[in-house]
C-alpha cells in the first residue's frame, strides 16, 4: 500500500550520503498511515540508501456510532482496507478498545491478530494466526502466552476460546470432509 515512488518523492532533492538525514526522512516515510515502521540504511561503499518499510495491515472494518473506521492491530485509523477482506462489524467503543488491547497483549506475546470476524452477545471472534480465537474483556498476558504454546499442540482444533477467566479452552477437532462413497 505504500508504493516505492514515495519514499523516493521523500528524499530531497539533490540529497547525498553527507546530507541526508536519515532520521527525517524515518520520519517522513513514517508519517504515512500505512507505514508502521521504516528504516533507512546507507552504504558508504556502493553509494546506495535503501529504505525498508513495515507496512501496516487492516485488521478490523466496523462501524463505530454510525461511523465507518478501518484499523490496524497497533491501532491506527487507515485509509481503506488496502484489498483485505474483512467482514464489517457494528461496534462500540468500549469493544474498539478490547480489540485494541487484545491486538496489543497478542503482540508482546509473539502472536499476531489476524481479523476480527464477528462480535455478538458470545464474545468477539477473531483470527489468530490463521486460527479461530473467542475472547470476551480483557485477555491478560499468561493466557496469550498459554495459547501461543497451546495453538500448535492442537493443530485440528476447530475454535480457542478465552472467555472462562485463566483458561485456554480448547475446541473439538475440525470436521474432515469425507468424499462420498459409491
Amino acid at each position: 500500500m505504500y508504493p516505492e515512488s514515495e519514499v523516493a518523492g521523500a528524499i530531497p532533492g539533490h540529497a547525498s550520503l553527507l546530507t541526508l538525514n536519515e532520521g527525517m526522512l524515518e520520519r517522513k516515510v513514517e508519517s504515512n498511515p500505512w507505514v508502521q515502521g521504516a528504516e533507512v540504511n546507507e552504504n558508504w561503499k556502493s553509494g546506495i540508501v535503501t529504505v525498508q518499510v513495515e507496512e501496516r495491515r487492516p485488521v478490523l472494518d466496523a462501524e463505530v456510532d454510525g461511523r465507518e473506521i478501518i484499523l490496524s492491530s497497533d491501532g491506527e485509523e487507515l485509509p481503506g482496507l488496502g484489498g483485505a477482506g474483512l467482514k464489517k462489524v457494528e461496534l462500540d467503543r468500549d469493544q474498539v478498545g478490547e480489540i485494541l488491547e487484545f491486538a496489543r497483549t497478542l503482540h508482546e506475546s509473539g502472536l499476531s491478530l489476524d481479523s476480527v470476524d464477528k462480535v455478538g452477545a458470545g464474545g468477539i471472534e477473531t483470527t489468530v494466526e490463521g486460527r479461530r480465537v473467542i475472547f470476551s474483556r480483557d485477555v491478560g498476558e499468561r493466557r496469550a502466552t498459554a495459547l501461543k504454546h497451546i495453538m500448535p499442540e492442537h493443530p485440528d482444533a476447530s475454535v480457542f476460546d478465552l472467555r472462562s477467566p485463566e483458561r485456554v479452552v480448547v475446541g473439538p477437532p475440525r470436521e474432515t470432509r469425507s468424499e462420498p462413497r459409491g
